[in-house]
Formats: structure tokens, sequence, C-alpha cells
């Protein structure tokens, strides 16, 4: 049956604006399950309750109709030495698929989780995944999702993460694939002590956005947190970044940092990189900085110096320019050299 008829966002709200939502024709899809794998060791995967969302809009209300949850557990003190990997494959145009990941982790517990979206460039599809972790007290969970989508579908993602005392949350992004591809990341440090981390890469091309939205949310004394996203637009593809740092009135002693460095590539690319503060208490520390701008001409006339040709100078740049979140990922070396080769192919198709 088409999707019923729902009031969406629109650009004029602040959490969507300089988004495409204006674009998006919810009508043409039909709610259609993707295909899931999960590899995980024994004892992980459960069928227990999944808890409700909070909703924030329609695709949250979507979400609750049609979800397609994967319930992780680990019980309190595993420590789960092989990464748990979970893959969303998109076969249909005209489908709507709302996966679900449920990752609740006990007390001193220790996992990753890869999770992996992906889909043919020809398939026309909306995905709508939704991400809800718990760390319990002194708790280390290692989280990451990689988009690897098609040209013409869609992603509309939201992360909630709640760390409680002494945990240890690391959020992590790679963003390549899709056409508009859209992911809200709220991590709260709930408990005294607990510390999160989000990092990302994203890479458009073409006429490709990313568009990502984070919430650093203090609300327990001598909490941290750490943020660090880079990305690089080329053709006439688009990105866009806003992310607000909270710190409650009660969260003293907080650290707090947020990063967002953006490369243009081409004359007709375009970002937006847009960090805020919103502090209640002045027992704290934290800042933000933000760029936007094409490659560095000092370190490519320094590469040419070296005789290097400039064309394989502005390779090494970018490359360079991702290593840093490159290597800060949760994954396998052959993993990380996948994702390279990747964003290597994305630069050499470039049109100045």
């Amino acid at each position: 049956m088409p999707t019923p008829t729902l009031t969406l966002p629109t650009a004029e709200q602040e959490v969507w604006r300089y988004s495409r939502i204006g674009e998006l024709q919810l009508d043409r899809y039909d709610a259609t399950p993707c295909r899931t794998t999960i590899d995980a060791p024994a004892g992980i995967v459960c069928d227990g309750d999944v808890p409700s969302l909070t909703i924030h809009d329609c695709f949250d209300e979507l979400s609750e109709a049609h979800a397609e949850p994967v319930v992780l557990r680990v019980t309190a003190g595993r420590a789960v030495a092989q990464a748990v990997t979970v893959d969303h494959v998109i076969e249909a145009s005209g489908s709507s698929s709302y996966p679900r990941l449920v990752l609740d982790v006990g007390a001193e517990a220790d996992v990753t989780v890869i999770e992996t979206f992906s889909s043919a460039d020809d398939v026309d599809a909306l995905i709508v995944p939704r991400v809800q972790i718990r760390a319990a007290q002194g708790a280390r969970v290692n989280y990451l999702a990689v988009n690897l989508l098609g040209r013409r579908t869609w992603q509309l993602g939201h992360q909630e993460a709640v760390g409680e005392r002494d945990s240890t949350i690391r959020l992590a992004t790679v963003a390549l694939g899709g056409d508009y591809a859209r992911v809200r990341t709220d991590a709260r440090a709930a408990g005294p002590g607990a510390t999160t981390t989000q990092v990302a890469v994203y890479y458009a091309d073409g006429t490709q956005m990313h568009d990502f939205r984070t919430l650093q949310d203090h609300v327990a004394p001598h909490t941290s947190s750490d943020l660090l996203f880079k990305g690089a637009v080329q053709d006439t593809a688009r990105s866009v970044y806003t992310g607000l740092i909270r710190i409650a009135n009660e969260a003293k002693g907080t650290v707090a940092f947020q990063t967002n460095r953006n490369l243009t590539l081409s004359e007709g690319a375009w970002a937006e990189s847009v960090p805020n503060l919103d502090i209640a208490t002045n027992d704290v520390r934290c800042s933000h900085a933000s760029s936007v701008g094409p490659i560095d001409d000092e370190q490519r006339f320094y590469l040419e110096s070296r005789g290097i040709p400039p064309e394989v100078a502005e390779r090494l740049v970018v490359l360079g320019f991702f290593d840093e979140v490159l290597q800060q990922l949760p994954v396998t070396q052959v993993l990380r050299d996948d994702l390279h080769r990747r964003v290597a192919d994305k630069l050499s198709r470039r049109q100045p």
C-alpha cells in the first residue's frame, strides 16, 4: 500500500535548514523491508522488546509503524572480540525501508558494531535507518555506519546514544553514497565521567548531497566529548554540517570539542558548516572550529617543489586530509584500505 499522507518537515525548520527535504515525494515509495544479514557471536542477537523512539518528525512515526528491528545485547562484563556486522541491502526501486538497530551494552562490556547500507546505482529508493545505543556503567561501545548507497537512493538516518557513568561511546560514519544522504546524531553523556566521540568522513561528487546534524549533550558532571568531521565536495555536490555542544547547568567540569573541516574541490561545489555552543555553566572547557575552502596551496606547492606532478600532489593532499579520521575508525586494516580506495576512486573522477 502507498505510504499514508504525513506532515513532512520543511527547510524552514532550523534542524532541516539547507536540506533538500522539499524534493522528497514520499508517496512514491511503498514500505518494503530491505535484505539484512547479521554476523555476530552467539548470544548477541536477541528477540527482546524494541524501545520506542522519541518522535521528532514523520520519519520517526514511519519507523515506529514499519520498523525492521535488529536487537543486540551484550551482557555485563563480556568483551566481544569479533566485530558484529549488520549489512542492509536495498534491492527494489520504489521501496522505503526502515531498519532499526538497538544496541544495549551491559556494565563493563566491550563491543564493536559495523552497520553497512548499500544499493545499486539504478535503485530509486528511500531508507530511513534508526540506531538506539545504551552503554551502561563502564561499558565501551564502538559503532560505525558505512553508506555505500547508489546514486538514486535517499537516506534519512537518526542515531541516538546514551552513555552512563564512566562509559565510552565512539560513533563513526563513512558517507560516500546516496543521492541525498542525511544523518542526525544525538550523543548524550548521561552519567558522571561518560565520554562520547564522534568522527566522520564524507565525500560527495556529481550531484550528491551529504547532510549531518550532531548534538553533543552533557547532562552530568565531569563528562567529555570530542567531534571531528572531515568532508569533501566536488563537481556540483553539496554538504551541510550543523553541530551543537549543549552543556546543562549540572554538567560542571565538562570538556567538549567540535571540529568540522571541508574541502571544496571544484568551482561548482558548495559546503556549509555551522558549529554552535549552548552552555549553562561556567565550569567547563570547550571549543568549536570549522573551515570550508579549497586545497591548501602551501601543501600542494611544497609537494610540487619536491618534483611531484600537480595532479599527484593534489591527490596526496586530499588523501592525507582524510587519513586522520580513517585511522580512527574501529575497523580492520582490510576494511580501512577498502574505504581508502573508495575515496581515491571518487577523487580520480573529479572534474575541476
